[in-house]
């Protein structure tokens, strides 16, 4: 494919075609080389872990190209702790950080063409994948894995980009067990929404806000992302053991207690929605999504956050900053950029 030719301005967020994707095998006690392939397919046995018994879990980050030119990947060593959580919660064997990162940065650089240009809205979304790929017909964990990290040059998660959109809520679904793995970046839980989101989507909606699955009382993951409010200085973001620690909303809260905002990371009951004066998603994929209404699909309760088409302030300040962090227009103070040479 050539570059020249994508409209990067008009990219969704979906798969392209890049040139090459990297691999890594545990097998025999020990991690193997890292190959290159160009093959974007991957040979396994009928009756690999992953396929039966969903032993796979994956991340998602970003490379960026700055106003410099200069490639910077964001926050790259917390994505390989969570890939490691996420291979222990299910049984894998984790993959360590300085071999996850150096994958991560062989296959930006492989690809680097395909790396949006400065200005354009796009990113380069990085998405590292771990199978287990022994043969199992009985339940028990494979003894061999395989890592894969391919990329694709993305733009907007949601169509309307940095625009509030509608989110619904209904208690008839859940998107995990209370002390199940919500916690962790794992295929099933996304399996798991596809009803709810699917059920949104014919609505009108953009996502489903998930309710705690355990008392059905208090706001949980806003479809596969965080969500946070803001009420007069507070960012206020739900805690719980069902929800995935979103490495966004974790650079969110810094920036938040970096402008003097206080932070509450606790249950946020149902009702305290109407106390808010801002609400949002966030996550890698969207950055900031914010919202305009949450309709609650059980009573008919309708909690508005904005009216005129527009993000509220802070939530703007925050987007716009994170943003100028992660392309390299603010000074990253906090080291959360790995620049590639």
């Amino acid at each position: 494919m050539k570059t020249e030719d994508i409209k990067w301005e008009e990219l969704t967020f979906s798969y392209m075609p890049t040139d090459y994707n990297v691999r890594c095998t545990y097998r025999d006690g020990k991690w193997g080389d890292i190959e290159v392939s160009d093959s974007e397919y991957i040979p396994m046995h009928i009756a690999a872990s992953c396929l039966h018994y969903g032993q796979e879990s994956f991340e998602g980050l970003k490379a960026f190209r700055g106003k410099d030119g200069k490639i910077r990947i964001f926050r790259m060593e917390e994505n390989a702790k969570r890939f490691i959580r996420s291979a222990e919660g299910i049984k894998m064997q984790p993959m360590p950080v300085e071999l996850f990162c150096e994958m991560v940065k062989k296959v930006v650089k492989l690809n680097e063409r395909f790396i949006p240009p400065y200005g354009t809205g796009a990113s380069l979304y990085i998405r590292p994948l771990e199978i287990g790929i022994s043969p199992r017909v009985g339940v028990k964990p494979a003894s061999e894995y395989m890592v894969v990290m391919l990329v694709t040059p993305v733009g907007p998660y949601f169509k309307e980009g940095f625009k509030p959109t509608r989110v619904c809520m209904s208690r008839e679904y859940d998107r995990v067990a209370p002390k199940g793995t919500g916690s962790i970046k794992v295929g099933g839980n996304y399996a798991a929404s596809l009803v709810a989101g699917e059920k949104a989507h014919e609505l009108g909606y953009s996502v489903m806000l998930y309710i705690d699955p355990k008392e059905k009382k208090y706001l949980d993951e806003c479809g596969a992302a965080n969500f946070f409010g803001i009420k007069g200085n507070k960012y206020v973001t739900p805690f719980s053991e069902s929800i995935l620690p979103s490495i966004t909303n974790k650079s969110l809260v810094q920036l938040a207690e970096d402008l003097g905002m206080e932070v509450e990371r606790r249950h946020i009951p149902i009702a305290e929605l109407e106390e808010f004066d801002e609400a949002s998603a966030c996550g890698t994929a969207a950055v900031c999504s914010p919202i305009s209404e949450i309709d609650d699909l059980d009573t008919g309760k309708k909690y508005i956050f904005s009216t005129n088409g527009e993000a509220g302030p802070m939530t703007t300040k925050l987007y716009n900053k994170l943003r100028a962090v992660q392309l390299g227009d603010e000074e990253d103070v906090h080291g959360w950029n790995c620049i590639l040479d």
